[in-house]
């Protein structure tokens, strides 16, 4: 099983009608046609979003996506219009909602990969490969790739899981020219990212993007370069074949997994709250990866 533990109902506004409730963020579109995007303060773990939340979290999303929709904006378009609250909207979205342009999504999840972990690790250990891309003998969890891959994904529903898919598989899809499109814009921006990154002392493991077009033009669209999107390791303590230090909800899932949660991941029970020091340390997680990457206090 899998899903909301506790669904929310979305919050009426007057002037905005309520489109979709997402894991981590709430979508309304207001009466000029542009989609309200409202990051949340949830966080999911293994296919499930807990009961918990993180305090701060859907601002500190918000503004770091922010920061990075601004060093890449020569590099591709963005889809944010405005950080104005909508009228009526209520006092605590402050910070956490965006105007965005209304696009034309493209089904895809646009993962770029620089380093061999996650799902990635576990089809090389079985077939030398990430998405059908052959990759050299000796890699191990941790290590760096030859250079960046694009490994695409196709979406899945809230409670499931992304599922790998080839890029031939996505050019069928979306067509020749879309996906190659896709494949440079991804792999652009994660160069670019990973470079200033790495200035700040911070390895950018892997990240998915979400594209959609505006009209022809290619859009980078929904949140970008954020821990929920993202795997941050701390490059002085990068070492391959392990498991690495990461700034993201590692807290939330060693907990799930531990003993004092008394959850079975594979049981049909969701699974519990999360105790004040877990949601605190978790919280503490993303602040440092915004304040790392951005040079700013929160």
């Amino acid at each position: 099983m899998s899903g909301f533990v506790e669904k929310p109902e979305p919050i009426e506004v007057p002037g905005l009608v309520h489109l979709h409730t997402g894991k981590v963020r709430d979508l309304y579109q207001n009466e000029a046609g542009d989609l309200v995007m409202v990051a949340s303060d949830r966080i999911s773990a293994y296919d499930w979003v807990l009961p918990s939340e993180i305090p701060d979290k859907g601002r500190v999303l918000t503004r770091l996506s922010l920061w990075w929709f601004d060093q890449l904006r020569d590099l591709v378009p963005h889809h944010v219009i405005s950080t104005e609250l909508p009228e009526g909207a209520p006092a605590d979205w402050e910070g956490r909602t965006l105007v965005c342009k209304s696009l034309r999504m493209i089904p895809v999840e646009c993962v770029a990969r620089g380093y061999l972990t996650g799902s990635g690790l576990a089809e090389y250990k079985e077939s030398r490969t990430v998405c059908g891309l052959a990759l050299p003998e000796g890699l191990e969890d941790g290590s760096e790739l030859p250079g960046p891959i694009f490994t695409p994904a196709a979406k899945a529903e809230v409670g499931e899981h992304d599922e790998n898919v080839s890029y031939e598989e996505v050019a069928r899809q979306v067509g020749a020219e879309t996906a190659a499109q896709l494949r440079q814009a991804t792999l652009a921006v994660y160069s670019r990212a990973r470079d200033i990154a790495r200035d700040r002392g911070i390895i950018l493991a892997d990240t998915k993007f979400e594209f959609g077009f505006d009209g022809d033009t290619l859009v980078l669209a929904d949140e970008v370069l954020t821990p929920d999107s993202s795997r941050f390791w701390p490059a002085d303590q990068w070492q391959p074949g392990r498991a690495q230090p990461s700034y993201d909800k590692q807290f939330v899932r060693d907990w799930l997994t531990g003993p004092d949660s008394g959850w079975d991941r594979t049981g049909e029970q969701p699974p519990p709250a999360l105790p004040e020091e877990v949601v605190a340390a978790t919280r503490a997680k993303y602040i440092e990866a915004y304040e790392h990457l951005t040079g700013t206090r929160w």
